[in-house]
């Protein structure tokens, strides 16, 4: 049975449409069957739009409490009978009931090789540190942020003279490849979280996961 996949955004969506262009090749075990975003004019709602996607903007009102801002997105994500909730950079820090609610299939990609740099500005702090390589990571969500147990990392060189925006680049090429298989992995039912690990083929995934370095 396809498994039905929502996206959770932010922003422009590239890991959105990386996942959508994956699923439009097929064969792929899974189908984006929405979009969800906390901003109206998020432009990875018009990409869900442009693939016939549906695509609704959850905006906090003033002064909503996060815990009730999160009542209203998991509302949406239940109506759409969602298998996999995929958080593709969404910027909210996520209230435990949310966590709770979909833990085990909800999915995150992170700007850098955790357990490192958890939180924002992931490739300037490599810089900073003076790093031979940086990366991402997929993980499952729990409530500890950017902490949950990591599926699959990529990594890429740090050249002397990268720039932020150089770095960051050449992370999201790697976002790109490696966010659309962990999502084929879940839909096909070889991926699940067992007392806080990440499971691949019934067997626990190390403390970096699956490590990528294609």
């Amino acid at each position: 049975m396809t498994q039905r996949i929502v996206v959770v955004i932010s922003g422009s969506g590239s890991n959105l449409q990386a996942i959508i262009d994956a699923c439009a090749a097929g064969p792929f075990p899974g189908q984006v069957v929405g979009v969800l975003s906390n901003k109206a004019d998020a432009f990875g709602l018009t990409r869900a739009r442009n693939a016939g996607i549906e695509a609704v903007a959850v905006v906090p009102e003033s002064g909503e409490a996060r815990a009730d801002y999160d009542r209203r997105l998991a509302a949406e994500v239940e109506q759409m009978q969602a298998d996999l909730v995929v958080l593709a950079g969404y910027m909210r820090i996520l209230s435990p009931g949310f966590v709770q609610q979909f833990q085990g299939k909800m999915v995150n990609i992170h700007p850098s090789l955790l357990p490192r740099y958890p939180g924002l500005n992931t490739h300037q702090r490599a810089l900073d540190n003076g790093d031979r390589e940086h990366g991402c990571s997929v993980h499952f969500v729990t409530e500890e942020l950017d902490g949950g147990p990591v599926i699959l990392q990529a990594k890429v060189p740090v050249f002397e003279d990268d720039s932020e925006s150089t770095l960051a680049e050449r992370v999201h090429t790697q976002e790109h490849r490696i966010y659309p298989l962990v999502v084929k992995w879940y839909c096909e039912g070889r991926l699940s979280m067992s007392d806080n690990q990440a499971c691949l083929d019934g067997t626990a995934l190390p403390l970096q996961g699956y490590a990528s370095e294609e």
